[in-house]
């Protein structure tokens, strides 16, 4: 084995969507194979943070830097919209909304070959140690700014 492999963080596609390959292991299912619910909730932060990731943006330096920063989840509405199963090859798309002060806006969807899994809409913070809300650094909000789309 290469000492050189990487996990892949996805990529941002020419339509500004970033997209992550996840597959379902039988620890993210129940006993019918089927994805239990909470675990597409780690799909849609794997998607998160990867996309973060592909912008140059890491939750290590954000918590590391000389005003130190965290994000976290404030609002999430989930919709299940069909069933996944265990050994399905899943996609994640991550699509930036426009930030809104200390909140970050993304919709997310989760498929399979095309077909709709699952749809989140997120609503991130960023914030300080202590808890309260922070403005992104401008470096992180420059580097999201051209994947924005706007709501449709």
């Amino acid at each position: 084995m290469s000492e050189n492999m990487i996990p892949t963080s996805g990529a941002f596609g020419v339509d500004r969507i970033h997209r992550l390959p996840v597959r379902v292991y039988y620890e993210d299912t129940d006993f019918s194979g089927v994805v239990y619910h909470a675990r597409y909730l780690h799909f849609f932060e794997r998607g998160r943070t990867d996309s973060l990731r592909c912008l140059g943006v890491s939750h290590t330096e954000l918590a590391t830097q000389a005003d130190p920063l965290a994000l976290a989840v404030r609002r999430m509405n989930v919709e299940f919209v069909r069933a996944a199963k265990v050994d399905d090859a899943l996609v994640v798309e991550t699509i930036y909304r426009p930030q809104q002060g200390a909140r970050l806006m993304l919709d997310q969807v989760l498929r399979r070959d095309g077909e709709i899994i699952a749809t989140a809409a997120v609503q991130a913070v960023c914030m300080d140690p202590s808890g309260c809300a922070k403005r992104p650094p401008k470096s992180m909000a420059q580097a999201w700014l051209p994947y924005v789309m706007a709501e449709n």
